[in-house]
């Protein structure tokens, strides 16, 4: 059964209107003055965006449909236009997309599109509540914005957890003047799965969200309004599942069924490169282009091409250690940025991050491994060059335990790297919570739906604004922030999206250059849903 948790039934209330339906609640009591997502604003910055005059439209539909893994599996999931992940979108920069969501969802369900790493227009975010109210079932609403820088994106629903069904797809915008020199490329889809085997994301939400402390501990569902703000995730690295083998989904193993008889909850999944707790949901399966590794995806090319691979995680729980079997590979962008370039053996991708990548074939079959870090479980896709035996499902290439280097690690290109400048305003962002309560917050406070403007994050326009993510939890955090790309400290990648973790504090640096009022948040899509959320807004 599909269940609607109480965000979903607050959003479809409130109709299919778009961003201007939502200035009346800005605004109250000792809240600043913040500019509108639709406001005159938001309007001119728009209008200094540089466009190539040309105006791609489509209709995108979100409805249920039964998809093929492969190897004989379905699933009952939601999709865009009946397929996992949905089309590609391919842009040029400079064109001005005109996209119809038409929402034909069960149960009356309400929905979005957040354009992900896009620095669009505010009210063209899809965002609910903050930039537009959510599209009621049997409507539709048009997305109109410019694409105007170049990159690797998705795109994908901001409405409680749908994220972790079937409705994303990539979005490629292409830069007419490509600096790199390669022969095709391929863009590969990361995620986790489980909608329609065990059950749905609802389900998997109203079970964590009962907390370790609400499953035969003793404890009852914690208020959503509130957060004790530093609680431990991993029980003080107790390992509550009597074992730690970690297969996600696996009806064998030990660590994945849980002493205290949870369907959903992830324990014992451990990695030290994310420092310590991996993750809170059993998945039966890890995709690569919407494929099962037992009937893989295969990309088809010849030996001595140079090839770029695009890669997204679209999932909602699970970073991915990614290696080409017999291959080495040169990271070129994260987030759709260039970086200079560094030749590695394997590399960690985040929930919500992006990474492109060259690498020169070999003459064979190989296997390109998603391996879900801390969880013993792995997705696979084949490059296949020439003859020989398609790589079994459960390859671990040596090249995953090789050179790894994480976004930290990298450095943005000299061309976009942002010039040295003093903050005008810090704010320290701290990220808090744990499992005992499912209390994921940010300084503390979950954010509040019906209340989406009470405590926002201020920035004025022009200002150059360092925040300081600092983790008090033991889980890592992919944080994410809407219509802006961050760079890691002085010399490091622009990003949208970044790993913070445990116990660490991670500096970024953004301009304030697109105003209006946009979202900051958590992109495990369970930590989000739970309040991991903030509004960063632009002061009028």
């Amino acid at each position: 059964m599909n269940t609607m948790n109480r965000r979903s039934v607050l959003l479809a209330g409130l109709g299919a209107a778009g961003a201007g339906a939502l200035a009346a609640c800005s605004n109250s009591g000792s809240t600043p003055a913040l500019i509108s997502p639709s406001g005159a604003d938001v309007a001119a910055a728009d209008k200094k965006r540089t466009g190539s005059g040309r105006t791609q439209e489509l209709t995108l539909t979100a409805a249920r449909a039964m998809t093929d893994l492969g190897a004989g599996i379905t699933a009952r999931t939601w999709t865009f236009d009946g397929r996992i992940p949905g089309k590609e979108l391919r842009v040029s920069v400079g064109d001005r997309l005109a996209a119809t969501l038409s929402n034909q969802l069960p149960n009356q369900t309400a929905t979005s599109i957040h354009w992900h790493g896009i620095a669009l227009r505010n009210d063209m975010d899809g965002a609910p509540l903050a930039t537009q109210s959510a599209i009621r079932a049997g409507h539709n609403f048009t997305y109109r914005f410019t694409a105007d820088t170049a990159g690797t994106y998705f795109f994908h629903p901001h409405v409680g957890v749908q994220l972790d069904r079937g409705l994303y797809a990539p979005l490629i915008v292409e830069d007419p003047k490509e600096p790199l020199s390669y022969d095709d490329e391929w863009v590969v889809v990361l995620d986790d799965w489980l909608d329609g085997v065990t059950g749905t994301p609802d389900d998997v939400f109203a079970e964590l969200r009962q907390g370790m402390g609400g499953m035969h501990m003793g404890e009852g569902t914690n208020d959503p309004s509130s957060s004790s703000g530093h609680e431990d995730h991993d029980m003080g690295g107790m390992d509550m599942s009597g074992g730690m083998d970690g297969t996600a989904g696996s009806p064998s193993a030990s660590a994945s069924g849980g002493s205290m008889g949870t369907k959903f909850m992830l324990m014992g999944a451990q990695s030290p490169l994310l420092g310590g707790d991996a993750g809170d949901v059993k998945y039966p399966y890890h995709l690569v282009n919407g494929r099962v590794p037992t009937d893989p995806a295969v990309f088809r090319s010849k030996p001595g091409k140079r090839i770029r691979l695009r890669l997204i995680n679209a999932g909602s729980d699970t970073a991915y250690r990614v290696a080409l079997g017999g291959h080495k590979l040169t990271i070129t962008h994260t987030d759709g940025f260039p970086v200079r370039h560094e030749l590695v053996d394997a590399l960690l991708i985040g929930m919500g991050e992006r990474y492109d990548v060259l690498v020169t074939l070999d003459d064979g079959a190989f296997p390109l491994v998603a391996s879900a870090e801390g969880k013993n479980a792995t997705g696979m896709a084949v490059i296949r060059t020439g003859s020989g035996s398609t790589p079994k499902a459960t390859v671990r290439p040596t090249e995953l335990d090789g050179m790894l280097k994480t976004a930290s690690q990298l450095h943005a290109a000299d061309d976009v790297r942002l010039a040295p400048k003093k903050p005008d305003r810090v704010h320290r962002i701290e990220l808090t919570g744990g499992m005992m309560t499912y209390n994921w917050a940010i300084n503390g406070r979950r954010f509040d739906m019906n209340k989406p403007t009470a405590h926002p994050i201020t920035v004025e326009q022009g200002q150059r604004v360092r925040l300081d993510f600092v983790n008090t939890t033991t889980m890592w955090h992919p944080m994410h922030l809407h219509g802006h790309t961050y760079q890691l400290g002085d010399t490091g990648p622009r990003k949208d999206t970044t790993i913070v973790l445990p116990k660490k504090t991670t500096s970024v640096f953004f301009d304030a250059d697109n105003p209006g009022q946009w979202m900051l948040h958590c992109h495990n899509a369970y930590h989000g849903e739970a309040g991991m959320m903030a509004l960063v807004a632009y002061q009028s």
